[in-house]
């Protein structure tokens, strides 16, 4: 950064920064209270206690009970447990063409090892329709697993609507619901989802790194993947990071009082920031459906530009976002979930995704389209589709 104004964090869906108040009721199980919760001694008990009564905290928002809530490691095992937990060889799997990768490459590689996979095409606006879904079923369809809300362009999808069919027509089949993104931004009632398993991460709704929950509705059996001990009902071996998941449950806490609140106060500076955007810069384009979409995701193409030189400008000047034309920062290739809504060429390199978060102001966005204006003009110069 190369002058004095304060950093702007717009990069949320990356991960989210600690609260205070998360990090205040985790430092006490870093050393007075320090005990491995399967220790039958005083301090052992006061660790299992609050891993129960984190547990008890996390089922009251998913409005599910205590034993159906599993602790991980994160999203992605949360992820690959739903998955590798129930699918075996000559089973068939229907996932999206935008799922995370913690999903699709899993997937992938179960399909090399016998299991059947469909991947579901997603509409112009990045959305799933649920007739394709129900048309893809088989009489071995064993699980689908669509993803609440997209990672890259925030997309919500009809998990509700195939949960209800399936539930209606097809019980036996298992519905999985990727919802690291939506965690303290949407409703997690998974009676209201009517999934059986749903994911988690701690880090996206201001807890630590390092912890996941995945919802298993009873009577779903999940094979360990994890071998060891008999933590979390025998599904997932390890000693639990008591500290960790006492701070996803109170993250999780704080993040449903105010989410209604801040749900609302995020679509208004989200759409005041596009509107913005397409209307003080040429070429631009937002990519995924303009109104079904997470409150705080704003995923913009601009075209005849590459995403990552508008990235390290913007850092250059202090404002952290991240490319929507990489699936991680080592790939040159084109996201998945970009490709998957038909984007030509010329503008699915220049794509951008901005995540708003708590601490983000109207301010901070107004100067974000100030720097882009600029940024996005001196590109264009240098580029070769406009000379």
């Amino acid at each position: 950064m190369t002058n004095n104004l304060s950093p702007i964090y717009l990069d949320h869906a990356a991960t989210t920064p600690l609260a205070p108040e998360v990090l205040k009721k985790m430092l006490p199980f870093f050393t007075g209270n320090f005990g491995n919760p399967g220790s039958i001694h005083a301090q052992g008990q006061t660790a299992k206690n609050a891993v129960e009564k984190a547990r008890r905290t996390i089922a009251e928002i998913l409005h599910c009970e205590p034993r159906e809530i599993i602790f991980t490691s994160g999203g992605s095992e949360s992820d690959n447990l739903a998955l590798r937990g129930i699918l075996r060889p000559g089973d068939h799997l229907i996932i999206s063409e935008i799922e995370h990768p913690a999903v699709l490459r899993t997937a992938e590689i179960l399909a090399k090892n016998g299991v059947e996979l469909t991947k579901i095409p997603v509409a112009r606006n990045g959305i799933v329709e649920v007739a394709a879904v129900t048309a893809a079923l088989r009489p071995n369809t064993k699980l689908i697993s669509i993803m609440l809300a997209n990672n890259e362009i925030g997309t919500l999808q009809p998990v509700r609507e195939i949960g209800k069919f399936l539930q209606k027509n097809r019980p036996e089949i298992r519905l999985h619901t990727d919802a690291v993104q939506a965690g303290g931004i949407l409703e997690l009632d998974v009676r209201y989802l009517n999934v059986d398993l749903l994911s988690l991460s701690a880090h996206k709704f201001y807890g630590p790194k390092g912890v996941g929950i995945l919802f298993v509705k009873n009577g779903v059996k999940l094979i360990p993947q994890i071998s060891g001990g008999h933590q979390e009902n025998g599904i997932r071996a390890g000693t639990e990071n008591v500290a960790g998941i006492v701070g996803a449950a109170e993250a999780l806490k704080l993040a449903e009082k105010i989410r209604a609140k801040e749900a609302a106060r995020l679509t208004k500076l989200r759409d005041n920031f596009v509107a913005q955007i397409l209307r003080e810069i040429p070429q631009a384009q937002l990519n995924g459906d303009a109104v079904n979409r997470l409150p705080g995701n704003a995923n913009i193409s601009f075209f005849g530009i590459e995403g990552e030189s508008i990235l390290l400008r913007l850092d250059f000047v202090g404002i952290s976002a991240s490319s929507g034309s990489a699936c991680s920062s080592a790939s040159l290739e084109p996201s998945h979930v970009l490709r998957a809504l038909k984007i030509p060429h010329e503008w699915l390199h220049g794509s951008i995704r901005f995540s708003l978060g708590k601490a983000t102001t109207a301010k901070e966005l107004k100067r974000t389209v100030r720097e882009l204006k600029k940024i996005v003009r001196e590109l264009r110069v240098l580029s070769p589709l406009f000379v």
